[in-house]
This record gives C-alpha cells, sequence and structure tokens, in this order.
C-alpha cells in the first residue's frame, strides 16, 4: 500500500505543476515578464511553504545542522527552480501547455536517467537497461506524436 500510495502523490505532483504552470504563465502574460512573475510565486510559494511547514514539523533544525549544510545547497536548487519556471512561463503562452509540460517531462526523464544511472546529484543508482532504454525511447516517440500537427 505504501508504494501505491507514493505513486499516487508523485502523479499529484505532476498533475500540481501543470496547473501551476498554467496559473503562472497567465501571470507572466499579464505582467509582461515572466521573472518578475517566478519572482511573486516565489515569494508565494516562501508563504506557504512557511505555513506548512509550521503545521508539519514538531522540531526546526538546529543551528548547528544549518552551518554544516554545504552552501551551494542553499542557492543551486532554486537558481534551477527559477530558471525552469523562467523557461515554462515564457513558451506556454507561445507554444501551448501541453507541448510545454510534455517537452519539459522529457528533459526530466533524460536527465533523471543519465542521473539515475551515475547517481549524480546523490540520487540512488538506477542502472540503465534494454527495459528503461526501451521505456524512454517510448516516451519520446510518444512525444514526438504529441506534438505533431
Amino acid at each position: 500500500m505504501k508504494e501505491i500510495s507514493l505513486y499516487t502523490i508523485a502523479f499529484l505532483g505532476g498533475i500540481f505543476l501543470a496547473v501551476q504552470a498554467g496559473f503562472n504563465s497567465q501571470l507572466g502574460n499579464y505582467l509582461k515578464q515572466p521573472v518578475f512573475a517566478v519572482v511573486v510565486t516565489s515569494f508565494g510559494s516562501t508563504l506557504f511553504g512557511i505555513l506548512l511547514a509550521c503545521l508539519l514539523t514538531k522540531k526546526a533544525p538546529t543551528t548547528t545542522l544549518l552551518v554544516n549544510v554545504p552552501w551551494y545547497l542553499w542557492f543551486a536548487g532554486a537558481l534551477f527552480s527559477m530558471l525552469g519556471i523562467s523557461f515554462y512561463f515564457y513558451t506556454i503562452p507561445k507554444l501551448g501547455i501541453s507541448k510545454v509540460i510534455v517537452l519539459g517531462l522529457c528533459g526530466q526523464l533524460l536527465f533523471s536517467f543519465l542521473a539515475g544511472n551515475y547517481g549524480w546529484l546523490e540520487v540512488p543508482v538506477e542502472l540503465i537497461t534494454p527495459k528503461r532504454v526501451l521505456g524512454i525511447g517510448a516516451m519520446i516517440i510518444g512525444i514526438l506524436l504529441l506534438n505533431m500537427k
């Protein structure tokens, strides 16, 4: 049952990211500036994150724990998040949400395929196998079919 719950949460996360992309591309259109829309969205995410952390966290991280975090981990995820979201905000009004999400998913799949195989970013190793190559190939064919006119 635990695995099904995790799959469901991951699936819902994908839906939420697609919904988020649609709303935030509208915000970027209204503001005529996708990067400013990312700033507004990030501020809102920070507020919701603080609220959720206060509701769900029993104990805050200690100062010792915070000081031991490598300096780049405080900023690297935020940089890639800002760039990825900005790219989405910029391209959704031009290409449409389904194409952007499908192309973004393709990028995520290919990167995660390599990162998993080599253990990049300290993720669990998932070696490239013929079955996984076939699966990625099927996804890429699907992406091409979805984007054909």
